[in-house]
């Protein structure tokens, strides 16, 4: 820990994940900038799940890196366990995932934060924000209009500068704007520190209670390997509610600590690592580099369990004892996709299971994370239920596990660079803002730790910054941002790659390759190797891609050599295709053909031909120029090379489709509508809930309920038209027969 000053640029409170990003981005555009926590050896500690990615949150991982973030390095020097998910899927949904070592994470984290660029690391509890107070006070801060093409951040609004970045356009909004925190220390001492923005990354501290069965008591979350309490925050809270922030209650929870010892491995399904697995880390990925445990060989093994109808008897008998809420009526808001143990059994009544991934918490310990089974009944109802599962009849619990309700602030109230409208220079990132998860949190933290050290730096020279915004077209983290500060949430928000309109595009093999120069221009990619891999991977998929485009042969060529059918089969062997000739790439395009296969046969068919002219200049004296012989893509570019070619047809209908919806958002919908499984199968059970609860009159209304995704406003689109069309033709019908 370096000594702190008495003013910065920038100060991230909280050393969560979100305040990880924050910290380091900000630092990255040359802002003075402090990281402040009450405790700096719980800087990156994984609080719950220890792992990092997977399907929609690999995205944001990979997407944090490109823009020189911290998590993906850190995820992989920390991974005991590498899986892709979605591998059998199409390179648009798969989803990289690493299991990690608890306190390799947190140790590499806190190693490269002690050491970065423009950054001190404080210990101590911000009590309160200091703040110059006034309607429509003016900003010390500001950012100017953004000359974007921003038109794909929110299609329903004509207005968008208050939502956008405009300092200007919330002037009228604003109550204060920042100047400073007041700083707790261990001691009891306070201090003021001078800041030009603060970004407040609190995670489940705001207002933070904790629950096991009936019993609540104050903190943010248990110190691990301890019955100690973290405290929660109380007065920036309060300091938000005096400022007419809207505070709403969330949930979260996390379940049990097992002893490995205890378990018996032989009765579970074993899940190993993939080897050699896929790293989080650009750079290391194109230098063809593997996490330093996958190297080493230093892997563990995840098992499979699986909860039964004794387990759910337990569950739903014992419900009478689960804490009550202040959300929902005291049922509590918790997350619907990472649900607990009672939820899952409760919502789903005919399953006659649900899967538990005993996850071992890292290389030297033997603590054990039964994913899926959080439930904070009283520690011994939590053991009877965990006791009725294949592999633990006689597992023993070392923590038992509890769940957090904590404040949030609806993020309809922050612009897309998390500024905070009410207070100038005060941003907000993380579970604060509604989200949940480690990479949602991270994804957050790095725009808003740039748009504040842009605002700072800006501000010191007398300009105003050019807001650092990704549109809903450049990447997930853009998708997120926009759904939260244009549709706020009403539960915690998780990343899916449903919710993408251009998920076809926004693959995690080419997170660098759409995100690496913006981050450049804006000041927050500073790596020259980063800068030189981005150029290097460029220009090596252009060459392959063109390749692949001028190497032809006949129809019937290629299958033959193929010999699997995949190629065409009899169809290329019809009478009349014996002259028709494909290029590499509309082979490659067809479904189930590899880049593998197609560069094989360019490799043979080269070679033969080389043989052949080698073969015929063997008399000649002079020096001949012989073809060179295709290599196979290394795994640096394979996945993007092969994505590209075979997602060319569908990203070009792709963006029709959103340009014909983006013109039908005033298409009324009929207020009759059934939004059941029957008349719109596709549609999921929380899509239907909220339509029926709804019931929106126009497509403009049913694209501002959270959760509802692009395609599923889509296929809604076409189920009305087709409707009114049928009901026009039955009508045109009618009048003739009259």
């Amino acid at each position: 820990m370096r000594m702190s000053l008495e003013e910065y640029d920038v100060i991230v409170v909280g050393g969560g994940h979100a305040g990880c990003e924050a910290c380091t981005a900000a630092a990255r555009t040359g802002a003075k900038t402090a990281l402040l926590t009450q405790n700096l050896s719980t800087v990156g500690e994984l609080s719950c799940n220890p792992s990092i990615g997977g399907i929609g949150k690999g995205h944001l991982v990979r997407e944090i890196d490109a823009l020189g973030g911290v998590m993906g390095d850190v995820a992989d020097r920390a991974g005991i366990h590498f899986r892709m998910l979605n591998r059998r899927k199409g390179p648009a949904v798969r989803g990289p995932r690493g299991q990690m070592d608890r306190d390799l994470y947190k140790n590499h984290m806190q190693a490269v934060l002690g050491n970065y660029e423009n950054l001190d690391l404080i210990e101590g509890s911000v009590e309160d924000l200091l703040l110059d107070e006034g309607e429509a006070i003016d900003t010390l801060v500001s950012f100017r209009d953004s000359t974007e093409d921003l038109t794909l951040l929110s299609s329903l609004s004509d207005d968008k500068g208050a939502s956008l970045s405009s300092s200007d356009a919330n002037k009228r909004l604003r109550k204060a704007r920042i100047r400073g925190v007041v700083v707790k220390y261990a001691d009891g001492t306070q201090r003021e520190i001078l800041a030009k923005c603060v970004v407040i990354t609190t995670g489940t501290f705001l207002r933070g209670v904790l629950m096991l069965g009936k019993d609540r008591y104050s903190g943010g979350r248990h110190l691990r390997d301890s019955e100690e309490v973290e405290p929660p925050s109380v007065g920036l809270a309060q300091t938000l509610a005096r400022f007419g922030f809207p505070l709403g209650r969330l949930k979260t929870g996390t379940p049990a600590r097992l002893d490995g010892k205890t378990i018996d491995w032989d009765a579970c399904l074993i899940q190993p690592s993939e080897n050699p697995a896929v790293p989080f880390s650009h750079i290391r990925q194109f230098l063809a580099q593997q996490p330093p445990n996958v190297a080493a060989g230093t892997l563990i093994d995840c098992y499979m369990s699986r909860t039964n109808e004794l387990t759910h008897k337990l569950v739903m008998d014992y419900a009478h004892l689960l804490p009550e809420y202040d959300g929902l009526g005291g049922k509590g808001n918790g997350p619907r996709y990472c649900p607990s143990i009672f939820k899952k059994v409760e919502r789903f009544p005919d399953r006659d299971g649900h899967n538990s991934f005993l996850e071992p918490e890292g290389l030297n310990t033997d603590l054990v994370y039964p994913n899926g089974m959080s439930g904070p009944y009283p520690p011994e109802i939590q053991e009877k239920i965990f006791r009725t599962m294949p592999g633990l009849a006689n597992v023993e619990i070392v923590r038992p596990g509890y769940d957090v309700e904590y404040d949030f602030v609806n993020p309809q109230s922050l612009t897309h660079t998390l500024e905070t409208k009410t207070i100038s220079g005060l941003f907000l990132a993380g579970q604060i803002c509604g989200t949940t998860g480690y990479e949602e949190a991270g994804a957050q933290g790095i725009i808003a730790g740039a748009n504040a050290g842009r605002a700072a730096i800006e501000s010191s020279n007398g300009g105003s910054a050019a807001p650092f915004i990704l549109g809903r077209d450049e990447g997930y983290i853009g998708v997120l941002i926009d759904d939260l500060v244009t549709r706020g949430t009403q539960e915690p928000y998780r990343m899916f790659t449903s919710r993408a309109e251009y998920r076809i595009s926004l693959r995690a093999d080419n997170a660098d390759l759409r995100l690496t120069r913006k981050g450049v221009e804006y000041g927050i990619v500073k790596d020259e190797e980063r800068i030189a891999s981005v150029e290097a991977r460029e220009m090596m998929i252009e060459d392959r891609v063109k390749e692949l485009g001028n190497f032809k042969l006949f129809v019937t060529e290629w299958d033959q050599r193929d010999g699997t059918g995949l190629m065409g089969g009899d169809a290329m062997n019809r009478k009349g295709r014996e002259g028709q000739k494909k290029s590499a790439d509309e082979v490659l395009g067809m479904p189930h053909v590899t880049l593998e296969s197609v560069e094989r046969i360019m490799a043979q068919v080269q070679q033969e031909q080389r043989k052949k002219m080698l073969h015929e200049d063997e008399s000649d004296d002079g020096e001949a120029s012989f073809p060179s012989v295709l290599q196979p893509s290394p795994p640096s570019i394979y996945d993007t090379v092969e994505a590209t070619i075979k997602y060319k047809s569908y990203v070009t209908r792709q963006h029709k489709d959103m340009e014909s919806w983006r013109r039908a958002q005033g298409v009324r919908i009929p207020p009759d509508l059934v939004y059941d499984h029957t008349s719109l199968p596709t549609l999921s059970k929380e899509e239907l809930e909220k339509l029926s609860a709804i019931r929106p009159s126009t497509f403009a209304e049913a694209s501002q309920i959270s959760g509802m995704t692009p395609q599923s406003l889509v296929y809604l689109y076409h189920v009305v038209t087709k409707r009114i069309k049928d009901k026009d033709a039955k009508r045109a019908t009618a009048s003739q027969g009259n």
